[in-house]
């Protein structure tokens, strides 16, 4: 008997297979590393890469990217022009193993050797899998006195290859596709991505020049990118005039192989390098491809470099006695480095090209690195005394910074208990951090009232006692040795949120470890009460930011008047609201007054007015717009004085009744 529910059989013909465009179109993740932006975004790198190679190889001196208003793209090269006759070798037009099948293309290598010395793309996938992903492509191939045109539709092609007698001198490749929306999640590329992806090009390229056109109503925005001498003119721009040292550019050959079994192949190696202690920058770049995680080149950097600075250090005396040893950090603050490397054979850690793992080309690298920087610290004396200097500073400021972290660490985190007691502070008997609720009051007799109308079982009170920091203003240090901030922040319980310099978290933040559901602010409802509540509100913005992001923090509205009616008590929280029940009386005799403070009231009402969760009122403070809650909290507590007395001229009007003046 079949059970309900159980899927069909899995047999033989459970299996199938994508074929043609649906392979790239169906799963574009597997081929681009996402069906997002960035996937859109590296099918573009694909295409500039075949125009790289080419030049690379001294054919043509300028590439052109057009981004037109329409998310369309084109990449035009001065090179020789992609083959796209018939191939008799493999009894196929060369047009199709370009954009039709995946694994196929000019950069593997043939029985005369390879078409490309150093190749950006080796996977044979880009010119394909971008025109699989396309709404439509057109190419033109400008070769042996010839003009080719070809179209393609959502990954088929439409009407074969053309073809024309051309009589000028030019040859090239121009491609031009829009990304479809059915393949991508988004394909509207920022600028941005052109131009940095065009700059660094230029960088690890030179002499080529990289034109970025933009469509701009009926006209295009032209920007050129051109380094004649490449990562050495970058370094030197970078740096500036004021560096610890001048620009250096190295260079070098090796031959070598991953594995004894596995083939040789040839490394060049290359870069530029200077120190400062005002810029800090490094990149690694193989084959033109920027490594945005490294790989090999990194390891091979960290290693080389902290292995000849503490040398040197440990040969001039400049460790002072029992000092610990410098760290790549400390170097890295102060290093400008381009690392532009290439070799014959590369394997990507994937398809989208952002790092190496090749065994030898770290080997290379570091052996390349550690050579070139003892004889530059031999010959360079007075520059390789000011680096070493620079990077003890760095060292010694990066360890005072972390043990200032420590303290700070154990003066957030300390436990609640008698030997650590937070004056005041009152605790709930739950431990379920789901029920678990702060009040935050302000002053002893708010901590009085609201002590005796709470729920002892699941709400803990935390009174604020005198005026509190303005955080804006205040540095991290003050803001530290403020003992209402810090005692605020223990009973949090989950640490704070800063970054500087020197270290990636100087916070002991963590979400998990918050002691509570929910923060409420509860002051009174008048002009002391509001100052209050925006203080603490600038503080938990500071400092803890996240808890205002996802929820965590409320404001417990206090009542502003009581009215009685008939034996009966009403509790209006606006003067609106004050006349819709006035006005629900029909001339009734009623009486109004003005709500007490906090501390004023008796717990019954407390209870029944701001404690209880039945009929209490709380607003959930979730910023919808971070910056311009940012820009208003900058306006009335920062140090913009000049836009805070313009906004006092142009809306304190509105506030004179409540103004406290005399």
């Amino acid at each position: 008997m079949k059970a309900t529910g159980r899927p069909a059989s899995y047999g033989n013909e459970s299996i199938s297979s994508l074929k043609g465009a649906d392979r790239v179109r169906k799963r574009p993740g597997v081929i681009f590393g996402s069906d997002g932006l960035e996937g859109c975004e590296h099918a573009v790198f694909e295409i500039l890469s075949n125009a790289i190679d080419e030049a690379r190889e001294g054919n043509g001196t300028v590439i052109t990217v057009t981004r037109y208003s329409d998310n369309a793209i084109e990449v035009e090269d001065f090179g020789r022009g992609c083959p796209v006759d018939w191939n008799p070798k493999e009894n196929r037009f060369n047009w199709e193993l370009v954009f039709c099948e995946l694994y196929a293309g000019g950069k593997y290598a043939n029985a005369e050797g390879e078409n490309y010395e150093y190749s950006l793309g080796l996977n044979g996938l880009g010119s394909c899998a971008t025109q699989y992903a396309s709404e439509y492509m057109d190419v033109t191939v400008y070769r042996e006195e010839k003009k080719y045109t070809l179209h393609f539709e959502k990954g088929e092609n439409i009407g074969g290859l053309q073809s024309e007698p051309y009589k000028g001198k030019r040859t090239g490749t121009i491609i031009r596709w829009k990304p479809d929306l059915q393949v991508f999640t988004d394909i509207s590329i920022p600028t941005e991505y052109f131009t940095n992806t065009l700059k660094r090009q230029a960088v690890v390229n030179a002499g080529i020049t990289f034109r970025f056109r933009e469509q701009k109503g009926s006209g295009f925005e032209t920007t050129d990118f051109l380094y004649q001498n490449g990562v050495a003119d970058y370094v030197a721009e970078l740096s500036g005039d004021d560096a610890l040292t001048q620009p250096v550019f190295i260079e070098s050959e090796r031959r070598g192989r991953d594995r004894e079994d596995k083939p040789e192949y040839k490394v060049k190696l290359s870069a530029a390098f200077c120190f400062s202690n005002k810029v800090n920058l490094i990149e690694y770049y193989h084959n033109s491809s920027w490594l945005e995680h490294g790989g090999a080149p990194e390891k091979a950097t960290k290693s080389a470099f902290v292995s000849e600075v503490d040398a040197y250090l440990k040969k001039t005396g400049k460790y002072q006695k029992n000092e610990s040893k410098i760290g790549f950090a400390d170097i890295q603050d102060c290093l400008i480095l381009i690392t532009n490397c290439f070799s014959t054979q590369t394997s990507y850690e994937n398809q989208t090209k952002k790092a190496i793992t090749n065994k030898f080309i770290q080997e290379a690298m570091t052996e390349f690195f550690r050579s070139q920087l003892e004889v530059y610290f031999i010959e360079h004396k007075a520059e390789a005394d000011r680096v070493a200097d620079q990077i003890l500073v760095n060292k010694r400021s990066r360890e005072q910074a972390e043990k200032a972290r420590l303290n700070i660490k154990k003066k957030l985190s300390g436990g609640i208990d008698l030997s650590n007691r937070i004056q005041k502070f009152v605790d709930c008997r739950s431990k379920d951090i789901a029920r678990r609720e702060i009040y935050i009051v302000e002053g002893d007799s708010a901590l009085g009232s609201c002590k005796l109308s709470r729920d002892a079982e699941f709400q803990g009170i935390m009174p604020v006692r005198g005026k509190i920091l303005n955080c804006l203003k205040a540095d991290y240090d003050k803001i530290f040795k403020n003992d209402i901030i810090t005692d605020l922040i223990k009973v949090l319980g989950c640490g704070v949120e800063v970054t500087n310099k020197h270290s990636k978290d100087l916070s002991t933040f963590e979400l998990g470890a918050l002691r509570w559901n929910r923060v409420i602010i509860c002051t009174d409802a008048d002009v002391d009460g509001f100052h209050i509540r925006t203080m603490i509100l600038t503080m938990l913005h500071r400092l803890v930011p996240t808890l205002i992001r996802e929820g965590y923090v409320y404001i417990a509205e206090s009542p502003l008047y009581e009215i009685e009616c008939k034996g009966k008590t009403y509790f209006a929280y606006s003067d609106r609201e004050k006349n819709d029940i006035v006005a629900g009386f029909n001339g009734t005799k009623h009486t109004i007054n003005r709500s007490k403070g906090l501390g004023e009231n008796d717990p019954e009402m407390m209870w029944l007015t701001t404690m209880n969760p039945e009929t209490r009122r709380l607003i959930k403070v979730m910023p919808t717009d971070v910056e311009a809650t940012v820009a208003a909290f900058d306006l009335l507590l920062g140090d913009n004085l000049a836009g805070r007395k313009d906004f006092i001229s142009e809306n304190g009007y509105k506030y004179l009744d409540t103004a406290d003046v005399s």
